[in-house]
Order: C-alpha cells, then sequence, then structure tokens
C-alpha cells in the first residue's frame, strides 16, 4: 500500500514539475532523434526517399521534406521483397520496423541496399532491451554491432549506434510512456536522464549506412 501511494505521489510531482515546459519525443525516443537531426545531409530538392511501414517522420527529422516520398506500409508492402526495381531511392526509411519483420532482417537490409543508388543513404532505427510490443508481432533485437554486420555490404556505414540507460525503468514502473514528452529544458532531471547514455544498456539502436 505505501508503495502504491509513493509511486503515485512521485509520478504526480514529476508531472507537475514538466508542466508547461516545452516538450520533445518520449524518453526512449529523445536522444535518438536528437543525434538523428544533427546528420547534415546534402541538397535533397528532387531526390526519392522510401518510407517504410509509417516513418515518414523521420524525414522531417532529417530534413528531408524536398524529397519525393514513397511510402510503403505493411501489410501492402513488406520490407522484405520491395516491387521497385533497382538504384530507385536516394533515401530509405524504417522507423523501429526491423524487430517486428516475419522473416531474416539479413534480406530486408539486402533489399534497401538493392534499391538505393549508388551513394544513397538507409536509416534504420530498432531496439535491442525493450518489452515485447507486437505489431502485430514482435521477432528480433539488435545491438549496434549487429546492425553494422547486417549493413557489411554497404559503402560506409555513417553512424551504428544505441541509446539507453537503466534509470528509464524507474520511470516506466512509475507510469511513464510514449504519451509524455520529455522537457527540453536542460536543467530538468527528466531531460538529464533521457540524454545520459549507458553503452552497456541500449535500449534503442540505429544505424546509417551508405551505398
Amino acid at each position: 500500500m505505501l508503495i502504491k501511494l509513493f509511486k503515485r505521489l512521485l509520478s504526480k510531482l514529476i508531472r507537475l514539475s514538466m508542466s508547461g515546459l516545452d516538450k520533445g519525443p518520449h524518453i526512449t525516443r529523445y536522444f535518438m532523434y536528437k543525434r538523428l537531426s544533427e546528420l547534415k545531409l546534402p541538397e535533397t530538392e528532387g531526390k526519392d526517399l522510401l518510407s517504410v511501414s509509417h516513418s515518414a517522420n523521420l524525414s522531417e527529422l532529417l530534413g528531408l521534406e524536398g524529397c519525393t516520398i514513397t511510402e510503403a506500409n505493411y501489410p501492402d508492402y513488406n520490407l522484405l521483397s520491395l516491387p521497385f526495381p533497382d538504384n530507385s531511392f536516394d533515401y530509405v526509411l524504417s522507423d523501429q520496423v526491423l524487430e517486428h519483420l516475419e522473416g531474416d532482417p539479413q534480406d530486408a537490409i539486402n533489399e534497401t541496399y538493392r534499391i538505393l543508388r549508388p551513394g544513397g543513404l538507409a536509416i534504420h532505427t530498432t531496439c535491442f532491451i525493450n518489452p515485447i510490443h507486437a505489431d502485430p508481432s514482435d521477432f528480433w533485437r539488435f545491438t549496434p554491432d549487429g546492425l553494422s554486420l547486417l549493413c557489411k555490404n554497404f559503402s560506409k556505414i555513417i553512424y551504428s549506434e544505441g541509446w539507453g540507460n537503466p534509470y528509464v525503468w524507474v520511470l516506466k514502473w512509475l507510469g511513464f510512456s510514449s504519451a509524455d514528452g520529455i522537457p527540453n529544458s536542460k536543467w530538468h532531471f527528466m531531460h538529464k536522464v533521457a540524454m545520459h547514455n549507458d553503452p552497456k544498456w541500449p535500449i534503442v539502436t540505429w544505424v546509417i549506412a551508405q551505398k
């Protein structure tokens, strides 16, 4: 009873402290999206971009709004076998998709390589230490080294990284979820937790590879 009361009170106090503050993404995306937004891309006007399974949010984050965007959303499209000719796109984006593939992830990475033009970028985000989240099913987990291995045929890996720390699970226990944005105020302890990265605890991982 006392634990439940403490949990409820602490959660309420934290939420009150964030009231009225400008907020960014939730805690498992905050650092990752900030890191991806730092990527300096060349002129994107007139380029072709493939968004896999509702990943177009990354196009704005990366400054790719000027691209012609093609949506390839599941179940109408399958990343394991895409109906596009070789060398069709300059960018391929998938945001938290790879873990849900019902098949060999290497086949999916090979497909993104195939449809990219020379010099094109594949940008994939996924997860490692994460609860099962069926959408519709959940099959895989990836370390940064695992993502690098999957992208071994690319000419260059720009980023293969991860973010996480054990304190995130305390906040999850307190009831904070994807509905709760992280304050952009650097002084706030939620911001500090969201920006703290322990390489031994990668909750989310990502790779940017160039063909």
